[in-house]
């Protein structure tokens, strides 16, 4: 074979091995993962606190995303390789999910910035600008974000700027009802569940106990037959569909540890025994209490803590505590998929490829080039050789 077409073939194998592994990793990959996930099925068997794979159809219910933690890194503490790599990862993952499972409605738990507790106006608005262009959606999903402690700061570090920074770039308050299709999802502020009497806190648990009157008031009316069983306190009170609600937070409710966490998503093993702290892990126990008694949530979903949890308050109140969506916070990201009907629920857990199974693709083609330079390395030498002898044999017969 011609010294050039060796040359021509190592250069297209070369360009093979490169650009395959580089389009499987940072393209492909996502397709086959979330091929995998599926909405979940209500079950009619099921009460308004019950979970179901068979049954009703989950189109028939509001089809719900759920993720957290994305913590877009910032300028002062993110490296621009980590902040390339990861970035780029959670906007693959969000649009190829979008674009092949098609939810109504996407849930962010909060800590969507790394350093919007400190960022200047300037950084924020970088910040700002990256988040919209990774989870840009189209006008048939709903985008509902949360806030967490990494967005307006821990409760000594919050203050009214950054929280109306935050609500300001999405065009809502932070602790508020949002109905969909008959059902209730309730936001909740939970940074500002210190119950110390700060301002913030003043203000977030004023609306909370509002809205809890106007749900008691809407169950009431759906109740009473004639509307006479409604009490004059709820006189006024704003009217929602009479279902109770699925509760969205940041701050998982108070809990002692993960040590009950299991799955390939809970905290790794050595992590799970670890205390919580109240008002920092987790909300405090009179914080939590309160929720529940004002509430009385069929489903509460937290983020925060970076790993999957399954918790049951009071025998009855059951919450998920819903993974890091990042390579950043963990190995192998997920999210939940939720279907929701004014008396039920199903839900399901979505994971995203693994970042060492993407390390695992690059090394194994960083091998195979390797293997081919060597191999095209001893085909020249032996090439050499031969030529080598060739003319030592004609110098000789001469």
């Amino acid at each position: 074979m011609p010294r050039f077409s060796v040359r021509w073939l190592v250069a297209v194998l070369l360009i093979l091995v490169v650009g395959g592994a580089f389009f499987f990793c940072e393209y492909l990959i996502y397709f086959p993962t979330i091929l995998k996930c599926t909405w979940p099925k209500i079950s009619h068997a099921r009460g308004g606190g019950g979970e179901g794979i068979d049954g009703r159809p989950g189109d028939a219910a509001v089809r719900a995303m759920v993720l957290s933690d994305t913590h877009l890194l910032g300028a002062v503490g993110g490296h621009w390789f980590d902040k390339l790599r990861r970035e780029w990862q959670m906007e693959r993952a969000f649009q190829t999910a979008l674009w092949l499972l098609r939810p109504e409605i996407v849930f962010i738990l909060g800590d969507i910035f790394d350093e919007g507790k400190w960022s200047s106006q300037k950084h924020w608005e970088d910040d700002v600008r990256r988040f919209h262009r990774m989870f840009r959606h189209s006008s048939d999903t709903e985008l509902v974000v949360l806030v967490g402690n990494h967005d307006i700061g821990f409760h000594y570090e919050m203050d009214w700027f950054k929280l109306q920074r935050f609500e300001k770039v999405f065009n809502a308050s932070s602790t508020r009802i949002v109905t969909k299709n008959g059902v209730n999802f309730l936001l909740v502020n939970s940074v500002a569940l210190h119950g110390d009497g700060c301002p913030i806190c003043q203000s977030v648990e004023k609306e909370l106990i509002k809205l809890s009157r106007d749900l008691n008031c809407s169950l009431q009316a759906a109740n009473s037959q004639s509307g006479s069983g409604v009490t004059d306190s709820c006189e006024g009170s704003q009217i929602y569909p009479p279902t109770p609600p699925i509760m969205l937070q940041h701050y998982p409710l108070y809990r002692v540890s993960d040590a009950g966490c299991t799955g390939q998503d809970a905290a790794p093993p050595e992590e799970r025994h670890l205390l919580f702290r109240e008002k920092y892990d987790v909300l405090s126990k009179e914080a939590s209490q309160r929720l529940l008694q004002w509430f009385k949530p069929r489903l509460i979903l937290s983020g925060h803590t970076h790993s999957g949890c399954e918790v049951l308050h009071d025998n009855k109140y059951p919450e998920i505590s819903v993974p890091s969506f990042s390579w950043r916070n963990r190995n192998n990201p997920s999210f939940i998929l939720a279907s929701v009907s004014p008396d039920s629920y199903a839900l399901s857990k979505c994971f995203l490829p693994e970042e060492s199974t993407v390390i695992s693709v690059y090394c194994s083609a960083g091998a195979c080039l390797l293997l081919l330079f060597l191999a095209h390395c001893l085909w020249m030498k032996g090439l050499l050789q031969c030529l080598s002898l060739c003319l030592l044999g004609k110098h000789k017969s001469l």
